[in-house]
């Protein structure tokens, strides 16, 4: 009875100090909880979850829930959020390296993006660390294109146009286009096609598919513009306040994430253009006039930005071309 008593009482004292430990983070992403971003995200929680036995639980708030797709940087950075996920391109006016992989034309398919992150990512890592936030794993988008309310075979088409931006890049493609930049984050993409609002974008055909624009615009135009990614990063004293245990279960959990949400990617790039094709929308390559002009555009914005990004862009630009 003495053992079983002391027993007890050594296993009462455990799972007080296991509960003592045990900590929540909230997770907030952009995207509807649907979209494979936010699917991956749910996966990489359980995963970290169930790693620790529960001593960190991971918690997504999906579609700008718990804190609005431009305040989620932010938020991580100054702690009121522990974790969180962005697209980093969105914060390209804070550097120009956040606009690495929204080069126009820089690179057009997935592998070509993975060729270019493998230089670019270990940059916009240390970019984000001097932000106080600890890089964890980034997906790619589906290549990005555009989106019509009316037939478009010109830049001159264009000219006018209410035109959703979420990015410097987006919005200076706007104004060279002739077309009218408004800014509105991803959660609220279908209001502002239902209110007139905006009547275009440039986007992948997950995001088109995901907030069934179909609805409101009638033309996407396949010109694989660029491939953007969704960055996971961790507030930096949160990820330093936890033990090795955990960090090694964290990054076990992001590598799967990376793998898994890239894989997805690619599935869902074609899933979605029969997508929007079945919600009765035409879907076709750009005109080859449409494209000679985009290109021409996609070269002033590059010397752009190598411009903004100095010897640093400029490094990762020329060793990418020289792999290639």
């Amino acid at each position: 009875m003495k053992h079983m008593k002391t027993l007890l009482a050594t296993s009462a004292i455990a799972l007080a100090a296991g509960a003592a430990s045990a900590e929540t983070w909230d997770m907030p992403m952009a995207y509807a909880a649907t979209n494979f971003h936010s699917e991956v995200g749910a996966n990489f929680g359980k995963c970290v979850t169930d790693a620790t036995g529960g001593n960190l639980e991971i918690v997504t708030h999906p579609s700008g829930s718990l804190f609005p797709g431009n305040e989620i940087k932010r938020a991580v950075q100054t702690g009121q959020a522990n974790i969180g996920e962005r697209l980093i391109s969105a914060h390209q006016n804070e550097n120009p390296l956040y606009g690495v992989d929204s080069i126009p034309f820089l690179v057009s398919s997935f592998d070509e993006h993975e060729k270019l992150w493998e230089i670019a990512g270990a940059k916009v890592a240390a970019a984000l660390d001097e932000e106080n936030l600890h890089y964890l794993y980034s997906v790619p988008w589906p290549p990005q294109g555009l989106y019509f309310r009316d037939e478009v075979n010109s830049v001159a088409d264009m000219k006018g146009v209410k035109f959703r931006s979420y990015s410097t890049a987006t919005a200076r493609l706007a104004e060279l286009t002739g077309m009218l930049p408004v800014q509105i984050e991803a959660a609220e993409i279908s209001q502002a096609f239902a209110t007139g609002v905006a009547d275009s974008m440039v986007s992948s055909g997950a995001t088109g598919y995901d907030r069934k624009v179909w609805e409101h615009l009638k033309y996407f135009y396949i010109v694989d513009a660029w491939l953007p990614r969704n960055i996971v990063f961790v507030n930096k004293d949160a990820w330093n306040g936890l033990d090795d245990a955990t960090k090694a279960a964290m990054n076990d959990c992001a590598a799967a994430a990376k793998a898994e949400g890239l894989q997805r990617s690619k599935d869902y790039t074609q899933f979605t253009l029969d997508g929007l094709k079945e919600g009765g929308m035409t879907v076709a390559p750009a005109s080859d006039t449409l494209m000679e002009e985009l290109k021409a555009i996609g070269a002033t914005l590059t010397e752009e930005w190598l411009a903004e990004a100095g010897d640093e862009g400029k490094a990762i630009v020329d060793a990418y071309k020289a792999g290639n």
